[in-house]
Parts: structure tokens; C-alpha cells; sequence
């Protein structure tokens, strides 16, 4: 099991991670509630499904249920620093499928409502999982809590292919 060495006090990255870890991890958590409850504005589950139907996915209430879950529990798993390469993979894949039906065909610029946005948080996420969440977090006590190759792996190998699934679908 990984472990950070004993008496170590955590570091100014530490508490970076634990910064971005908690603005991206909550915003998302935050936005995915607005579609599961309709609350901080949102719209709720049977308006953004269909929406969804709009876009193409169907059952429209289906995909908004699987997509405000994800962006809510992925965002709380990534703000705690809990099962992180998981939390990150639940993004990455809800980024990835906002970037190619919504944002994508209007370029980089979220001025223009391209993916810019999505992009940053995708990234983010993937970051978080490379690097590991930090000492600050509840992995700090399993081995993913490290970061590196295998848990980018996971979270981009994940998210992309439940991108893709929900792509084909």
C-alpha cells in the first residue's frame, strides 16, 4: 500500500490539489445537481432529459439521469480525493460527450459556446489523476493515491470509452 512517509506534513502542492480538487470537483457536483434536482438554477431531471431527447439521446431521462450522476458523484469523488482515477474517468466521459454534441461544432472559444470550458475541466481532472489527489485526501491511503501512469490510464481509458458507448448508442 502506498503511503506517504511518516511525520511528512503536507505541501504547498498538497494544498493546491486539495484547491483544485475542490473548485472543479465541486462545480461539477454542483452542476450535476442542477440537472438531477433542479437546484442552483438548473432545470431538473425531466427538463434536461428532454433536452437530451433534443440532442439525440434516447431515452432522454435516462441519459440526463446517468449524466447528472456522474457529473455529481464524480465531482464530490474528485473535491474529497476518493477513488480518484473513478471520479476523474465520470468527467472526462461527460466532458467528452458535451464536447462532440454540444460544444465541438462552435470551436475553442466559449464566447462562441465552444468547448473551452469543457476542455479545462477534462483536463483538470486528468491532471488530478496523473498527479495524484495529495496528501490531502482520502487515497492518500490506497495505492492510486500515488497518481502516475496506471490511474491516467484508468481515468482516460474509462471516461473515453463510455464516451464512445454513449456516442454509438
Amino acid at each position: 500500500m502506498a503511503q506517504y512517509p511518516a511525520g511528512h506534513r503536507s505541501s504547498a502542492g498538497d494544498w493546491g490539489l486539495l484547491l483544485l480538487r475542490l473548485t472543479f470537483g465541486l462545480l461539477m457536483a454542483g452542476h450535476g445537481a442542477q440537472k438531477l434536482f433542479g437546484i442552483f438554477g438548473g432545470r431538473g431531471l425531466a427538463a434536461t432529459g428532454r433536452g437530451f431527447e433534443a440532442l439525440g439521446y434516447h431515452p432522454g431521462k435516462v441519459f440526463a439521469l446517468i449524466c447528472g450522476l456522474s457529473e455529481a458523484l464524480g465531482g464530490l469523488g474528485l473535491a474529497l480525493g476518493f477513488l480518484t482515477p473513478l471520479a476523474a474517468a465520470a468527467i472526462v466521459g461527460v466532458m467528452i460527450n458535451a464536447m462532440a454534441t454540444v460544444t465541438g461544432a462552435h470551436g475553442l472559444w466559449t464566447t462562441q459556446g465552444g468547448v473551452e470550458d469543457g476542455l479545462g475541466v477534462t483536463v483538470a481532472a486528468l491532471a488530478v489523476a496523473a498527479l495524484g489527489p495529495g496528501r490531502l485526501a482520502v487515497d492518500r491511503f490506497f495505492p492510486w493515491g500515488r497518481g502516475g501512469w496506471l490511474p491516467l490510464a484508468v481515468a482516460l481509458g474509462l471516461g473515453g470509452t463510455g464516451a464512445a458507448i454513449t456516442l454509438t448508442l
